[in-house]
């Protein structure tokens, strides 16, 4: 005679949630794919200048992942470089919405101050950022590019010579340093 075997009851809600994870985990995947295809379609509409292109790729990666700080800071910078800065301000604010310390959001959000000549909002937008990362070379030149605009060579000198103690090929800095220097040379030799 066959001994009967003791089957336990099948724990259903265990199946699903597996089934759940998988299936998330495959859609997951998918939509990752999805992104870095439009990704690459964004970089190489800015590579070929077609700005407009690279805008629509971006919103549509923003459809997908409305979070997404790549897409939002590379819009916003997309953004910039057509003049439309308080567009640009805006994607780099709702990228700072999500992630408060993230110094490119910070740096780019600067940036796009210094061109609207806002220097000290460029300014204040730098500091934030070295708060976060004391030795970010991008930040110090930028501030010295603001000094250097509002008349304080002497001071974004400083700053460009911080940035290169940093990062020695920072080319920003270096051309920057030379300029500013070259003005405060010459403002010197007209007294």
């Amino acid at each position: 005679m066959q001994k009967l075997i003791s089957i336990n009851p099948i724990d259903f809600e265990s199946l699903i949630s597996e089934d759940h994870y998988i299936i998330d985990n495959l859609l997951e995947n998918l939509l990752n794919a999805e992104i870095k295809k439009l990704f690459l379609k964004a970089n190489d509409c800015i590579e070929d200048e077609n700005y407009s292109d690279a805008l629509i790729f971006y919103d549509l990666i923003l459809s997908i992942d409305s979070k997404n700080i790549s897409a939002l800071i590379d819009k916003g910078t997309t953004l910039q470089i057509t003049g439309q800065i308080k567009s640009a301000i805006c994607c780099f604010d709702n990228a700072l919405a999500i992630s408060p310390h993230n110094v490119d959001a910070l740096i780019n959000k600067g940036s796009a101050f210094h061109l609207d000549e806002k220097y000290l909002d460029a300014i204040t937008c730098y500091e934030l950022a070295l708060k976060i990362d004391k030795k970010c070379s991008m930040a110090l030149a930028y501030k010295g590019l603001s000094l250097g605009e509002m008349g304080k060579l002497s001071e974004a000198i400083m700053y460009f010579k911080k940035a290169l103690s940093i990062d020695q090929y920072c080319t920003l800095a270096q051309i920057s340093k030379e300029t500013a220097q070259n003005l405060l040379n010459s403002k010197s030799k007209k007294l």
